[in-house]
């Protein structure tokens, strides 16, 4: 699917990637993760023929650089900053589709599935959109398409939790057809989305590793807390996670998408001293 043979990119004399070696296969699931200035997004954009540099990349045998026009048409890209467009959102969606074949309406379902009411914004410029409605409508673009390669960079960044657990079911259903790279700063935000883990650092890859798979893309976890007091800040974070309270106040219960799991426990550690009694259990169907 992908291949990259000693991928080398220089700035101004500065090495952004030194000697990339890498096969990724279709249907595997990628968290690309490093630190600021480590490289990952210089090869996105390798990755996207955005760039010239040594060595090869190859995306189904073709060129990224020399066939962008035929590779382009099978990758679906989610940026980590919208672009500043001010085209409104129905051309928007219009052009998207016409570079890659693919149906406007399947689109607008996908983002109605995330929550965005594509009818309600179609003349409305993307730029003068919020940050989570750029994020579902960059999403529902990238997964309109029959991609085979999903390029994304801190996709669910915006997103609210139920939103959260819509998309992870939009990539659940996309595991077995697609090759899926996740770059993000954190292992904690995607750990749970992937089985494989590529480690950046100045340019080189420093940990290329599989890792366990053992929650599904659509699984859920019921939890039920029990906190030692009404508390306001508690109250209001659960409430976006769509938990619901007893009577009492004090005893919460809800459901936590699979692939979240990790960063709902690292959410409820801001209130350690406040919780008497926490149970996660996966639900199995």
């Amino acid at each position: 699917m992908i291949r990259c043979e000693n991928l080398s990119k220089t700035f101004r004399r500065a090495r952004v990637l030194d000697g990339i070696n890498l096969d990724i296969a279709l249907g595997e699931r990628i968290a690309l993760i490093g630190s600021n200035g480590a490289g990952k997004t210089t090869l996105i954009r390798c990755l996207l023929g955005e760039y010239i540099h040594d060595g090869t990349v190859t995306i189904d045998g073709r060129s990224p650089r020399t066939e962008r026009t035929a590779v382009l048409g099978n990758i679906g890209f989610v940026p980590q900053l919208p672009p500043p467009l001010k085209m409104p959102v129905g051309q928007l969606i219009e052009f998207s589709a016409a570079l890659s074949g693919a149906d406007p309406s399947h689109i607008d379902a996908i983002a109605g599935r995330l929550g965005l009411d594509v009818s309600d914004i179609r003349a409305r410029p993307f730029i003068k959109l919020s940050g989570g409605m750029k994020q579902k409508l960059l999403i529902a673009i990238a997964l309109g398409r029959d991609a085979k390669l999903l390029i994304m960079d801190e996709p669910a960044a915006n997103l609210d939790p139920a939103a959260r657990k819509i998309f992870f079911d939009l990539l659940a259903e996309r595991q077995q057809s697609a090759t899926m790279l996740i770059s993000s700063h954190r292992i904690d935000e995607v750990a749970s989305l992937v089985n494989r883990v590529i480690e950046m650092d100045m340019g080189k890859v420093v940990l290329d590793d599989k890792v366990a798979d053992d929650v599904s893309l659509s699984g859920r976890f019921t939890c039920r807390l029990v906190s030692r007091r009404i508390d306001p800040a508690l109250a209001k974070t659960l409430g976006t996670w769509k938990f619901v309270a007893d009577a009492s106040g004090l005893v919460w219960s809800g459901d936590v998408a699979g692939p979240d799991r990790l960063r709902f426990i690292g959410m409820l550690s801001r209130y350690v001293a406040l919780i008497g009694d926490l149970s996660l259990h996966e639900v199995v169907e």
